[in-house]
């Protein structure tokens, strides 16, 4: 890991955990990278790296850390239960929102500010296009209230990221979202599953997530990246 923990205070007071990582070379601009589900883990850490490599600042929050201090799990068992708990239950969505937000505004006087999600992250994504300010471009993989939040128009440039095989998000859900056609909205499909970006999950699929990967870098170069 290149980056480290630190701490950061957010907008209602809170101490959260925040994984920083500065840029490789020129820095290109500020990326805000959102967790799954399963907190800050290896992977997600993995992540931030590999975008600190291509350039870019980034900053990860440990969305429920005020639930639960460092938490990471597994995707499965007792770790993948209190996961679900965590975001479906405890974890105000709101309040992941504003977390990002605070962590745009801290990368936004050195350049622009991309937002890329996982899963859960993949909703806050969605949002980040749709509600947040100094968001410049913004791509969600796999995120589960994006079809039922579709009639939020973007303001920003975003991709999505989506698995023809994902049991948890029909492809009738995916079609209402490109129904829409939004002018600054591009939905792509896999042939893959949930998760398809992880090499840590069983539904790993290596071409699609170097795919996704290109199309995400091309979305933030495009932008100002």
């Amino acid at each position: 890991m290149t980056g480290a923990m630190e701490k950061m205070t957010m907008s209602d007071g809170a101490e959260v955990a925040v994984y920083h990582v500065q840029p490789t070379g020129v820095r290109k601009g500020g990326l805000v990278l959102v967790q799954e589900i399963f907190g800050v883990t290896d992977h997600i850490r993995d992540l931030c790296d590999g975008y600190a490599a291509d350039g870019y600042e980034v900053l990860s929050p440990a969305l429920f850390d005020r639930e639960h201090p460092g938490f990471e799990a597994e995707y499965s068992g007792d770790g993948f239960a209190r996961a679900v708990q965590l975001a479906r239950e405890l974890h105000p969505f709101d309040l992941s929102l504003a977390d990002v937000q605070t962590c745009v505004d801290a990368l936004a006087a050195t350049g622009p500010v991309f937002v890329v999600g996982y899963c859960y992250g993949g909703s806050v994504a969605w949002f980040a296009a749709t509600r947040m300010h100094g968001v410049a471009a913004a791509s969600g993989y796999y995120g589960s209230l994006i079809p039922a939040a579709a009639d939020e128009e973007p303001k920003v440039p975003v991709i999505l990221h989506f698995g023809r095989f994902d049991t948890g998000i029909p492809m009738e859900g995916v079609d209402t979202v490109i129904a829409k056609d939004w002018p600054k909205a591009t939905v792509h499909v896999y042939e893959a599953g949930h998760g398809f970006n992880s090499d840590r999950r069983k539904d790993y699929h290596e071409p699609s997530a170097d795919l996704a990967r290109e199309r995400t870098l091309e979305l933030f170069e495009a932008n100002g990246g």
